[in-house]
């Protein structure tokens, strides 16, 4: 018999991955206490009402996943396409504002500030790596790729690739500092 975490449904692996990086990024220990405290911050119910609409997507319960998505909408000030794909290790630190198209695609450990806009042009949008953290009021547009481990940051207009390791700001966003090691 395998273990909780390992036989436990992908829809509670990634919210528990989900309160993890939550804790982490809080600076809490991911036991029982820090989880339960994150759980009661903004935008723990976003993350979760998230989850449950790629859940009930996934399994082509699409009624279901129009009134979740509906209520992130109404609850949470929130826009998520029922589509958007999401690594584990999602963090909406604060997602009032947020809009993200439903064909983005995110790898791990995304963490999202509030206002922000993950859209698409001309039918594509952007695929981002893991990592990622994006500042209040970013806006990236289009079919373009973010590298892993980079940092956009607040208000950034994002409309060209960017690179692993890298530092964005600005309108439109340039490179403003690589990480060389990675770190």
């Amino acid at each position: 018999m395998k273990c909780w975490p390992a036989a436990a449904p992908r829809f509670l692996r990634f919210i528990r991955a989900d309160y993890r990086a939550r804790c982490t990024w809080y600076g809490y220990l991911p036991g029982f206490l820090g989880i339960l405290r994150t759980m009661m911050m903004d935008g723990s119910l976003a993350t979760i009402l998230y989850r449950q609409m790629r859940w009930a997507a996934r399994w082509r319960l699409v009624p279901l996943a129009m009134i979740i998505g509906k209520l992130l909408t109404l609850l949470c000030h929130t826009v998520i396409g029922r589509g958007a794909q999401f690594g584990p290790g999602l963090v909406l630190l604060h997602p009032v504002g947020v809009v993200i198209n439903t064909s983005v695609i995110a790898g791990a450990n995304c963490i999202i500030e509030s206002n922000v806009t993950l859209g698409a042009e001309k039918g594509a949008s952007p695929h981002l790596g893991d990592h990622v953290f994006i500042g209040s009021g970013a806006r990236i547009i289009g079919g373009i790729t973010i590298g892993s481990r980079v940092r956009v940051g607040a208000n950034a207009v994002v409309l060209d690739d960017v690179p692993d390791d890298a530092t964005v700001v600005g309108v439109p966003a340039r490179v403003v500092r690589r990480r060389e090691d990675g770190a």
